[in-house]
């Protein structure tokens, strides 16, 4: 059987679940961040009841990186090899993800499954993981986002990461943009992220998925101009469904929702909206490859490995 980095149902290997006093190793794939959010985001952790393990190199900088292409991958890579090492997180997003998408080792990767974590930035290496070596892995708060997390968001990520299997992401007030039910594997990150992997070898498909997307800080037409080149390049031909997360400080969210269904209202597909999803004061974990359902009628996302 030849296999196309399109994951299979049947091929999806789920990372073994994170429980009290495992290790969790933190990588800086991106951009070099601040110090004193880095130790309380890392304090959460401790309290949560994790060991947390924290290279020398993680503190290096080359201009707005945490260091080198080549180390910044060869962590990645030394931390999914090290068998003592039960999950990963991600300290920040920023700039930088992409650089290192040829220098990750997927073999080796695909060899040894573990948790994943992190956003922003981090959606490259999320789906680009997930689609070439066929294992779960979890869009959720960085380490700095966890030094100033809400309960409701640390609880998420906890939870999640303990029994991922049984997550259940329910809005205070779901937006309907198109109504429907469909069950199929969740993936996606934050919209201009995955954006600049059209025209690379490492654009992951979309197909028969429901994919959610985030953003921060962008005007409307950007939005606008990101899903259109997303939608003229076929990323979203046999999507399954779409979810709008957060689009924190992008504007009035009535034109945003406005925007999605003028762009989406020729697909067949149900999308939902109000999911706090990204960059917002919660920000939920969501499995990335694991199967999903969405239900339109009662504003649910949930997740069963058993569906």
């Amino acid at each position: 059987m030849t296999i196309k980095n399109i994951p299979l149902r049947d091929l999806t290997i789920y990372p073994k679940r994170l429980e009290k006093s495992d290790n969790i190793g933190i990588v800086a794939p991106a951009s070099h961040f601040d110090l004193e959010k880095f130790n309380k985001g890392i304090d959460v952790l401790k309290i949560m009841g994790f060991n947390v393990i924290v290279p020398e190199e993680i503190y290096q900088k080359k201009r707005y990186l945490a260091g080198s292409d080549e180390m910044r991958a060869d962590l990645v890579n030394k931390f999914f090899a090290d068998e003592n090492i039960d999950a990963i997180i991600c300290a920040r997003g920023g700039f930088g993800s992409i650089r290192i998408l040829k220098l990750l080792d997927y073999e080796l990767i695909r060899n040894h499954p573990k948790i994943f974590c992190g956003f922003s930035d981090i959606s490259n290496l999320l789906n680009v993981i997930y689609h070439k070596c066929f294992f779960v892995t979890f869009h959720g708060p960085n380490i700095l986002s966890l030094a100033n997390a809400t309960e409701k968001t640390k609880d998420s990520m906890f939870y999640t990461l303990s029994d991922y299997t049984k997550a259940i992401l329910k809005p205070d007030k779901p937006i309907t943009i198109k109504a429907g039910i469909i069950t199929a594997p969740v993936m996606g990150g934050n919209l201009t992220t995955l954006c600049h992997l059209i025209g690379t070898q490492f654009l992951p498909s979309f197909k028969n998925h429901i994919v959610f997307l985030e953003d921060r800080g962008e005007s409307l037409y950007k939005i606008d101009r990101c899903l259109v080149q997303m939608k003229l390049s076929g990323c979203f031909n046999d999507v399954r469904g779409l979810i709008i997360g957060s689009f924190n400080d992008c504007g009035n969210m009535d034109d945003l929702y406005g925007l999605v269904y003028e762009l989406f209202s020729e697909y067949g597909f149900p999308i939902i909206a109000g999911f706090e999803i990204g960059h917002d004061n919660n920000n939920m974990t969501v499995p990335i490859g694991l199967l999903g359902k969405i239900d339109t009628y009662i504003g649910i996302l949930s997740f069963d490995e058993n569906n």
